[in-house]
């Protein structure tokens, strides 16, 4: 699984390699809302976007005021979905998933910006 996310938060995209655990093994469709443990249900996720998606599997768009699924990592490519400033490392939602995805999971964090912002200066981010 780590390989195929090729190390990766696949919601964020945070580095697995400079964490001092294991990221973890997330429930894309929650087991508790009917999800499976089929890999096409599985994704690696670092702890942050894990808990603060928790059972969460749509949300209100506020540009298009829908209810809209978040982001499945795989059903879509991140690219997709999402584009980074390498200047400020914000992430933006280019889609309606996307945008969900980044206020649900609270992408930009004053934490998430400030580690992203030395994975950038590090070279090891997107």
């Amino acid at each position: 699984m780590a390989a195929r996310a090729d190390r990766r938060c696949e919601y964020c995209r945070a580095p697995e390699h400079i964490f001092n655990y294991a990221f973890e093994v997330e429930h894309i469709q929650p087991r508790a809302a009917g999800g499976n443990d089929a890999l096409d249900n599985l994704a690696l996720s670092c702890a942050s976007c894990n808990s603060h998606k928790a059972t969460t599997t749509s949300a209100l768009d506020e540009e298009t005021r829908q209810m809209t699924a978040l982001f499945h990592p795989r059903q879509g490519r991140w690219s997709e979905h999402f584009r980074y400033d390498s200047e400020t490392g914000l992430v933006q939602g280019i889609t309606p998933a996307g945008r969900v995805t980044v206020t649900r999971l609270r992408l930009n964090s004053d934490f998430q910006l400030r580690a992203r912002h030395h994975w950038i200066q590090l070279k090891i981010y997107p």
